[in-house]
């Protein structure tokens, strides 16, 4: 063959030498340590404590009152939470100046969204059958049997400090130990005769007039001048569109305004 048709040959390439391997730190080795093989995954974590918790208040929506949100429905006990902690918010300036002291908004939010907590897993039974008439003091006292069973239970597993705040807050709530949780618990009384007015629902179900109205309502609504007020409003609004029978009116004890 002509040397001068032949291909010039490729010059070869020189070997590429092996990369090490990226080097290890002491007592490493290729496979993934214990705590990544058993570290859990997204799907296979366990809720934890403030979860679960968080889970469980989620559901007071589900639990209805007796009295109504709406002409058309019941309701619920979270609603009536909210509600409570706005009608604080708006009156604390007249409490405090009733009070003749400071009062604290912030703990008395704190009681208006987790006094009825305890209602979740204990129901919600009604005023009418716990406060007056026959069998009432059986029902109260077992009403509060069921709820302590449940604080302790469900404010009991949270951690520290969380845990010690709620069992404070409700036993604070419960005894109307301050000037605070006295007017929740004031506030508290006086929402449900308000919504049954606002909505027309009035007293019917419960066959109750102004006069059994009057008790159940102002031996908690008489802790403040304000509330008295309003409720009186509400009362004789009643009373005035046929929604409450009238009846004797009760009186109020105006010393008992909360003081520090």
């Amino acid at each position: 063959m002509d040397p001068s048709t032949q291909r010039p040959r490729r010059p070869e390439q020189p070997e590429q030498p092996e990369q090490p391997e990226h080097p290890r730190r002491p007592g490493e080795s290729g496979q993934p340590d214990s705590s990544e093989r058993t570290r859990p995954t997204a799907g296979s974590r366990q809720p934890g404590p403030l979860f679960a918790f968080l889970a469980w208040t989620a559901r007071l929506r589900e639990v209805e009152r007796h009295n109504n949100a709406t002409p058309d429905r019941r309701e619920s006990v979270a609603e009536h939470s909210w509600h409570l902690a706005m009608v604080c918010w708006a009156l604390h300036t007249e409490f405090e100046r009733e009070a003749g002291a400071g009062l604290d908004l912030s703990r008395m939010l704190k009681l208006c969204l987790m006094h009825d907590l305890v209602e979740i897993d204990a129901g919600d039974p009604s005023a009418w059958h716990t406060a007056d008439g026959a069998g009432a003091a059986d029902a109260a006292a077992a009403k509060a049997h069921r709820e302590e069973a449940v604080a302790r239970e469900r404010f009991g597993a949270l951690p520290e400090p969380l845990r010690s705040e709620l069992l404070e807050l409700w036993r604070e709530y419960e005894d109307g130990a301050t000037p605070e949780a006295l007017l929740v618990r004031g506030v508290d009384r006086l929402n449900p005769a308000l919504m049954r007015l606002l909505t027309g629902q009035g007293w019917s179900d419960v066959g109750a007039d102004a006069a059994a109205l009057d008790r159940l309502q102002l031996p908690r609504v008489g802790v403040s001048g304000t509330l008295t007020a309003l409720y009186e409003e509400v009362r004789d609004a009643a009373v005035a569109r046929g929604l409450l029978a009238p009846g004797d009116g009760g009186t109020v004890n105006a010393s008992r305004t909360p003081r520090r």
